[in-house]
């Protein structure tokens, strides 16, 4: 590998507090806060992935075009959820990377067929990800931990076409009711 730019090693860092930021921000944690915030759960499980398991590499860039993985997911009733978002990220520290968030899907939705990526739901959008490609962008990493997250919103993610990484993924953050995860812990 080349040496890192300052452009990557800043966008490195900033990807890394952001998901700091996300982690701490959904989990309830706040350092100016005494009062946690519930965040409910919910169950995500895919027909190709096994929580834990290896990634399959039809889903990394291992196997091209590395498409995104079919999702499901459910939870008791949220009836304040107005939207459902998902985040796939490598939380590896050494090489953490945000590699796909979809927002804004209709809250009666509860999965995602493969390569939703390429089709999305109708209204919903998706952020130019940590390798600046807008969707879905297969790991590489054969040692990742690749987190597959489904978040319910009390909201849609307002923000404008092109919005920053960071801008969008703190809008998931903020509005977070209910969440689940399904890692993969390395590509297959």
């Amino acid at each position: 590998m080349g040496q890192l730019t300052t452009s990557t090693r800043a966008g490195r860092v900033a990807v890394m507090m952001t998901a700091a930021a996300l982690t701490f921000g959904v989990a309830g944690c706040g350092f100016a806060s005494s009062e946690a915030t519930v965040i409910a759960e919910i169950n995500v499980s895919s027909p190709q992935l096994r929580d834990e398991a290896p990634l399959p590499a039809d889903y990394s860039c291992k196997k091209p075009p590395g498409v995104s993985p079919p999702l499901r997911w459910s939870s008791e009733p949220l009836p304040r959820a107005k939207s459902i978002a998902i985040v796939a990220d490598n939380s590896a520290p050494s090489e953490s990377a945000v590699h796909w968030v979809l927002y804004n899907i209709d809250p009666r939705t509860t999965e995602l067929g493969e390569d939703a990526a390429s089709s999305p739901p109708d209204d919903s959008g998706q952020a130019r990800v940590t390798g600046g490609k807008a969707g879905y962008e297969a790991p590489c990493s054969p040692t990742g931990n690749y987190r597959f997250t489904v978040y319910a919103l009390s909201g849609r993610v307002d923000v404008k076409e092109g919005a920053p990484l960071p801008e969008i993924l703190k809008k998931i953050a903020d509005q977070t009711i209910a969440r689940g995860r399904l890692t993969a812990v390395h590509i297959e």
